[in-house]
C-alpha cells in the first residue's frame, strides 16, 4: 500500500535499489551465527541500510550537499563488498549469493556515480 505521503527521493530508482538491497542483506544475516549478531552481521546491516538512508538525508539539500551525502552511499556500498566477501571466507553465505551481492551493489554504485556525475554537470 502506498502512502498518501511522498517524498520525491522516494522516486529515485536509486534509493529504491538501495532499500531493496537492505532488506536483503537484514534476510541474509540471519543465517549468520548467533556469535556475529554484534559483529559481522550487525556491521552489514548498517552499511547496507546506510546506502538509502544517505540518499534519504541528502536529497533535501543543496547539489553539493547531496553529492557529499551520495558520496557517503558510494563508501557505505562497498563497504558491503568487504562484508560480504568476509561471510562468504567465513561460510556464512555461499559463492552465488555473494555473487549476488556483489551484482546489486555494482548496479547500485553505478548509479549513485551517474547521479554525482549528472548533479556536478548541471
Amino acid at each position: 500500500m502506498k502512502s498518501q505521503y511522498h517524498f520525491k527521493f522516494e522516486d529515485l530508482k536509486v534509493y529504491k535499489k538501495a532499500i531493496d538491497f537492505g532488506e536483503s542483506i537484514n534476510s541474509q544475516v540471519e543465517n549468520f551465527p548467533t556469535h556475529e549478531v554484534y559483529k559481522l552481521s550487525s556491521q552489514f546491516i548498517r552499511a547496507a541500510d546506510s546506502i538509502a538512508l544517505n540518499i534519504a538525508e541528502g536529497s533535501a539539500s543543496s547539489d553539493a550537499n547531496f553529492m557529499r551525502y551520495l558520496k557517503m552511499a558510494w563508501d557505505s556500498a562497498h563497504e558491503c563488498v568487504a562484508i560480504s566477501t568476509k561471510a562468504r571466507l567465513r561460510n556464512y553465505i555461499n559463492f552465488d549469493e555473494n555473487e549476488e551481492n556483489r551484482k546489486k551493489i555494482t548496479e547500485i554504485s553505478k548509479m549513485i556515480s551517474s547521479l554525482i556525475k549528472h548533479l556536478k554537470n548541471k
